[in-house]
């Protein structure tokens, strides 16, 4: 097996972003390695959401670089962000609940056979994306409104997988999920990363972090005050530059 890029997949570099009056980010730095599970955390005004919502498009920076494999890019839409490998799965999931699991999976590109949509074909990748994470729901026919929170959560992902990505977003991945959901999904987290798959999950639940996460950065107020290896630091001490805001040494 060839040795991992030991460049990171993506940069960003002095990201700032106001909205009116309100600034957003100060000079942000920020960095993912290809394959890695970072935990991004901080309170709620802390910038976390938008800082991610420029790397996939969502929003535009006001100024800083961003860089995929060490080349500048400038994403207008989440379209180009996804076209290099990058998706965001909101707190909502965006799913079609009246749809069905094969459905949503596919949403908006259903593999078609002439002018018709193959259904045949849908289904049975909709079965092998799913297998791929190692992700049960009863049936690819199931109705997602049906489904628990943790069951459209797996959905949520295996549609990002399906468009092969290279990084995915995690935006408060368990906030809503229960004990046993929350650990099929941190197991689901971890097959992830197993198939080379790098994962920002902002969050609240250290623990959850901790779970999966090799590394953790921490945003206060819209700048970067803290970066930490999880094998080399505790919650606790996250938890107090979360609350104390005190710049990396």
């Amino acid at each position: 097996m060839p040795d991992a890029p030991t460049e990171p997949f993506i940069e960003m570099r002095g990201i700032r972003k106001s909205f009116g009056a309100i600034r957003a980010l100060s000079d942000v730095d920020f960095s993912i390695g290809h394959g890695e599970i970072l935990g991004l955390v901080g309170d709620n005004s802390a910038g976390k959401s938008t800082l991610m919502k420029i790397l996939t498009g969502a929003y535009h920076r006001d100024g800083g670089d961003v860089l995929v494999d060490g080349r500048p890019t400038d994403f207008r839409s989440p379209h180009e962000s996804r076209d290099r490998g990058i998706e965001m799965i909101y707190q909502d999931f965006a799913l079609c609940g009246n749809l069905d699991v094969g459905q949503n999976i596919f949403l908006g590109r259903w593999p078609r056979k002439g002018l018709f949509v193959d259904r045949k074909k849908m289904y049975a990748d909709a079965e092998t994306v799913l297998r791929r994470l190692k992700v049960d729901v009863n049936s690819v026919y199931q109705k997602v409104e049906s489904l628990s929170g943790g069951r459209q959560q797996s959905v949520a992902i295996a549609r990002a997988i399906s468009f092969q990505p290279r990084l995915i977003v995690l935006d408060e991945p368990t906030a809503n999920l229960s004990v046993m959901a929350t650990t099929q999904l941190l197991e689901t987290m971890a097959e992830l990363k197993r198939l080379g798959v790098a994962q920002v999950i902002i969050s609240h639940r250290l623990t959850d972090i901790f779970e999966v996460g090799d590394r953790v950065m921490v945003l206060k107020r819209g700048q970067n005050v803290g970066e930490r290896r999880i094998a080399e630091t505790s919650e606790q001490e996250v938890l107090e530059i979360i609350v104390s805001g005190t710049p990396t040494a």
